[in-house]
This record gives C-alpha cells, sequence and structure tokens, in this order.
C-alpha cells in the first residue's frame, strides 16, 4: 500500500467484540486473567507491560516505517534515553553537531558521569566523518536529517555505508521526528533504528507528549522492550489514541505543511530585511537568520497568527529563537560556534491558508 493509505489503514482493524470502526480506548491499568499465571490471550495481565491502544500505536509505526516492530514511550526524551540506555559503560557515540538540544544535553550528563563517550561531529563532512569512524569504531551514531535548527540534509545512505564498513557492530539511529514517513523512511537505507518525537507532526494537535521507536531488528527491539517495561516510560492510552488519530491524516497535513513551508521559504529568501534561509526543499519547518538579535526578537514579537512556543509540528504556526527556547541549555560558546545565536528564528509553519501566513510575517517584517 501507499504511505497515505498505511496512514489510515494501519492498526484499524474493527472491535472485534463490538465492530467499532475506531477501536475503543482501553483506559485500563490492569486486566482479569483467566486464572492465576494465565493472562488474556496469553499476554494482557498489565499496561505498563502490554496495553491493547498502545499495542495498535505500536504497529502502525512499525507499518509507517515498513519495518517489523514498534515501541512507544512516554515522550520522545524517553525513547531517546532507552536508546541509550542499551548502550554498554564506555561505549562512543558520535552524534550530528546540529541536533536538537535536548539530546545533546542527556548525552552530555552522560559522558559527564562516565557512561559514555561523546563527540559531536559535522555528518555532512562525510570524508572527516569516515576518518573519525574508522578510528574510533563507534558503538552509536546518531543524527538528524534534516537537523535542528539549521534544516542541514544529511545523506542517509552515505552514512550507512560509511558505518557499515568500518565499524560493523555500529547502531545506526535516526532521528526522524522532522522529516516524517511522509518524506522519508531511513530503514530503507540500512539505518537500524528509527526514532521519533511523536509529540510533533505525527500527532500533529500539540496535544500530546509522546515518544516512539521503530526497528527491524529483533537483537535492540527485544533489549528496548525490555527496558520499556522495567523503566516504565510508558504514555497513556489516551494519549496512543490521540497519537493514532493524528497519524490518520499525517500524509494530508505534511502535504500541507510542505506547500505552505515552500511558499514561504521562497517569499524570504528575496526580503532584504531577512539574512539568511534554512530550507531542506520539503516538509514544514525552516529557519531565517536577521542581521541583529534586536530585529529577531522584534520579527517574532510582532507576529500574531505565529505562537510563540516550544515544539513544532502542531497545525497551528509556531515560531521560537532556539538560543532563547529549545537551544538554550547549550554552552554559550557552543551555540555561537554553531550558528545558533540570537539572529536565529525557527518557524513551524502550520496549516492555515498561505496567503494569511504570508501576510502575518509580512505584516512582523514591517515592523523592523
Amino acid at each position: 500500500m501507499k504511505i497515505g493509505t498505511i496512514c489510515v489503514h494501519s492498526a484499524l482493524e474493527p472491535d472485534p467484540e463490538t465492530g467499532a470502526v475506531s477501536p475503543p480506548i482501553y483506559q485500563t491499568s490492569t486486566f482479569v486473567q483467566e486464572g492465576p499465571g494465565k493472562p488474556k490471550k496469553g499476554k494482557y495481565e498489565y499496561s505498563r507491560t502490554i496495553n491493547p491502544t498502545r499495542e495498535r500505536l505500536e504497529r502502525a509505526i512499525a507499518d509507517l516505517e515498513g519495518v517489523r516492530f514498534g515501541l512507544a514511550f512516554s515522550s520522545g526524551m524517553s525513547a531517546i534515553d532507552t536508546v541509550l540506555k542499551n548502550l554498554s559503560v564506555g561505549s562512543t557515540v558520535l552524534c550530528e553537531e546540529d541536533s536538537y538540544g535536548g539530546t545533546k544535553r542527556i548525552l552530555r550528563y552522560y559522558e559527564r558521569r562516565g557512561y559514555l563517550n561523546v563527540r559531536f561531529v559535522d555528518f555532512t563532512n562525510y570524508a572527516e566523518l569516515e576518518n573519525i569512524v574508522k578510528e574510533m569504531k563507534p558503538a552509536l551514531l546518531w543524527f538528524e536529517t534534516p537537523t535542528n535548527p539549521l534544516m542541514k540534509v544529511i545523506d542517509i545512505e552515505r552514512v550507512v555505508e560509511i558505518g557499515k564498513k568500518h565499524s560493523p557492530e555500529s547502531l545506526i539511529v535516526v532521528d526522524n521526528t522532522f522529516a516524517t514517513p511522509i518524506f522519508q523512511r531511513p530503514a530503507k537505507y540500512g539505518v537500524d533504528v528509527i526514532v521519533y518525537s511523536g509529540t510533533k507532526y505525527l500527532a500533529g494537535h500539540s496535544d500530546v507528549v509522546i515518544g516512539l521507536i521503530a526497528t527491524d531488528r529483533e537483537d535492540p527491539y527485544s533489549d528496548f522492550k525490555f527496558l520499556q517495561n522495567a523503566a516504565g516510560a510508558i504514555p497513556g492510552p489516551f494519549d496512543c489514541f490521540l497519537t493514532l488519530r493524528g497519524i490518520r491524516t499525517l500524509h494530508l497535513r505534511m502535504r500541507a505543511h510542505d506547500e505552505n513551508a515552500k511558499v514561504l521559504a521562497g517569499f524570504l529568501r528575496e526580503h532584504p530585511k531577512v539574512k539568511e534561509v534554512y530550507y531542506p526543499g520539503f516538509g514544514g519547518m525552516l529557519s531565517v537568520r536577521f542581521f541583529t538579535g534586536e530585529d529577531a526578537i522584534k520579527f517574532v514579537s510582532n507576529l500574531k497568527l505565529f505562537a510563540v512556543a516550544e515544539s513544532l509540528g502542531g497545525v497551528e504556526s509556531l515560531v521560537s529563537i532556539p538560543a532563547l527556547m529549545t537551544h538554550a541549555s547549550l554552552p554559550y560558546e557552543e551555540r555561537i560556534k554553531r550558528g545558533i545565536d540570537e539572529t536565529l528564528v525557527r518557524l513551524s509553519v502550520g496549516i492555515e491558508e498561505a496567503e494569511d501566513i504570508l501576510e502575518d510575517v509580512k505584516n512582523a517584517l514591517a515592523s523592523l
């Protein structure tokens, strides 16, 4: 099936009890067993371990990514943490230098504690990346594409080729939050694990905090599944239901996000008050750089349709200044080196009418 059909139909079998087209939400903590040690269908005993609503969401993300296994977590960060907890103490991690601030924060925490050796590198410098992988033999290669917030596009297939050639035991992980399965399916190129903040585009309505993992490999899946149950960082059934409902329209929403962002990026590239535009050519995310931090703050403050808020990927347009918000936890020197200063503004372009989005941006630019 095509990806849009998978969005609509995956894990949407009618309720076997009543025939309900929209399956019920199993808002329960525990299940009656057929006898001591005999759970229903051999598995339903306690919702931390397995819940039918969460089970449907996990099947859906696996189908969307074209892999066998999916897992849901209480947040994108708990999904990330689960992957990291599966590494042996002293393991080396290579992480793309332009990554979400929360990812970097937790990696640095584990490094300070002596659990991991972490190195941040430019994954688009493929010659340097190959030399580093060859030398360090990392246990994990972690990257986003497009990156957050500078929207760099990384050649997934090339990174996989480098990793498998020089460090075949490495686990290669892609955070696919920005692109979603609508624009890329990393497993197709040999990626081992795909991670999501499902809070963003997958749920899509700014009303859920949830994380997801998809993989075609049975070995890390069984370890992740153990940690999901043992640590208990699971989403509630209602959050799973809302995310499933969001997935039903993912292909339509991403088309609208993409169309609006293309129009806005084209307009901003030609505007004399904008210094630079960072847009990967697809999707709903873009960043713009102004000539001064004062201009950036004034622009953001004068937007009316765009809400000033953390997060992204909702139906509504959102705007943030990463240096003051999503990436504020990074050391100042690193932010400046990476170009994440107060002149940079990140826009999550919603699905409103393109004309209204443009009008809002034009009015805010007129205030500079």
